[in-house]
């Protein structure tokens, strides 16, 4: 199996890719972590600090580009994920949004009302919600099955009643990989007059997100996992935003998107997010099929792509590391579920500690994580929080097949010497 072409052209426009150090090409297997970027999104960066380094709403030219960079940045956050430009906030990252909004959420919260978390989430879309037992708030948690990684549904029925105000959700496990049916779990929490907001910063670098279809309230990502800079994007229905009372300086406006982004935003990185998602529409433009000429089809195209190219490396992936003596993986582990997955994988090797193995594997110039990956409620549930958590191996479409091959050949010889 080889890597198609439209591959190589791509990872051409990530300079990172490019970059010895130490002597050779890294691996980028991090993804999860945070991805490299395009050369676009760096340049869209420079000129922003040069041409339009200024606050908003100023009577200067370089105030106005700001101004004006920020509707455009709205309009392609909402051609990301299906939005309209006014319902979408912008802040630092997900986590940061994430308690600004549980906050103002808070606010509603009577004691006695109920909130539903899961032990599958990133903590960022935990924690926040947890925060609110200060506010008399009662939390459900919801567990995962632990021989595949995917959300125990039946629990999230019985935790879900007529006090509950939110079900906090992933749409893809950033440990396991697990894709979360979003559209159900909407389905099942509006039945009970609930409200859903989905963390789906481990989603977005992988599939095409359309909150209409999905249905929820409130979703949230961070570009830096999307191929821009540390970003944070958040969407809320209007009727909710309305609703609320965010936590503001008084001469802020009063009324949303503004009234939740809390201080001078991060022009720049605005600028390398707009960047970043006409990057993605490129990417569909030149080697999908997008049904017509807009951004919001090129995006889908584009992900289409991506995620038949991605399904090819998950594949290999899965394959080689069930070849391993000796190898756990946790989570989804046959291709015939892809549509359950993405292609994050996180494995175990008996007798190896997995900050033995990263730093092994970061040694021959091959970058993966190990831990926990704030994913608390994983590691605990697995029982190995204390032994060191996982390895996950991440592939994002810039990474190759001849790579993930690299990988295993070299995880293979490193684990032979002990």
């Amino acid at each position: 199996m080889r890597t198609a072409e439209w591959v190589w052209e791509i990872r051409a426009e990530f300079p990172a890719l490019e970059r010895e150090v130490e002597g050779r090409l890294p691996v980028f297997l991090d993804g999860p972590g945070g991805s490299q970027v395009p050369r676009r999104v760096i340049e869209a960066m420079a000129a922003a600090m040069i041409e339009a380094n200024a606050n908003t709403h100023g009577a200067f030219p370089t105030s106005q580009r700001v101004d004006a960079l920020i509707a455009v940045a709205r309009q392609a956050a909402a051609d990301l994920i299906g939005a309209a430009p006014e319902e979408i906030i912008f802040g630092p990252n997900m986590t940061t949004l994430t308690f600004q909004i549980s906050r103002a959420i808070g606010r509603m919260i009577r004691p006695g009302d109920e909130i539903v978390v899961t032990r599958l989430d990133h903590d960022a879309n935990v924690a926040p919600w947890v925060a609110l037992e200060e506010r008399g708030a009662v939390i459900r948690w919801v567990d995962f099955h632990p021989e595949d990684g995917t959300l125990n549904l039946e629990e999230l029925a019985r935790a879900l009643s007529e006090r509950t105000r939110i079900v906090a959700v992933g749409y893809a496990s950033n440990a396991l990989g697990t894709v979360n049916p979003i559209r159900r779990i909407v389905e099942m929490a509006h039945a009970v007059d609930a409200w859903v907001y989905v963390d789906a910063v481990h989603a977005a670098p992988h599939l095409f997100i359309d909150v209409q279809e999905l249905g929820c309230d409130f979703l949230v990502c961070s570009a830096y996992k999307f191929f821009g800079p540390h970003v944070g994007i958040l969407y809320g229905r209007m009727d909710r935003l309305m609703a609320l009372q965010p936590y503001r300086v008084r001469p802020a406006p009063d009324r949303p998107p503004e009234a939740f982004e809390t201080g001078t935003q991060n022009h720049e990185g605005l600028a390398g997010f707009i960047a970043a998602v006409d990057y993605l529409a490129d990417v569909g433009r030149r080697f999908g099929n997008p049904p017509d000429p807009s951004r919001r089809a090129a995006i889908r195209a584009a992900m289409d792509r991506i995620r038949e190219h991605e399904q090819a490396l998950c594949a290999r992936l899965l394959e080689g590391l069930m070849e391993i003596p000796g190898a756990t993986i946790y989570g989804i582990r046959t291709m015939a579920r892809w549509a359950e997955r993405v292609p994050t994988v996180s494995f175990r090797v008996r007798g190896w500690h997995p900050r033995a193995i990263a730093e092994a594997l970061g040694r021959e110039g091959i970058y993966v994580w190990d831990g926990n990956f704030y994913a608390l409620g994983v590691t605990e549930r697995l029982g190995l929080e204390g032994q060191g958590g996982l390895v996950r191996v991440g592939a994002l479409h810039y990474n190759t097949v001849e790579e993930i091959e690299r990988f295993l050949e070299t995880l293979g010889r490193l684990l032979a010497r002990k």
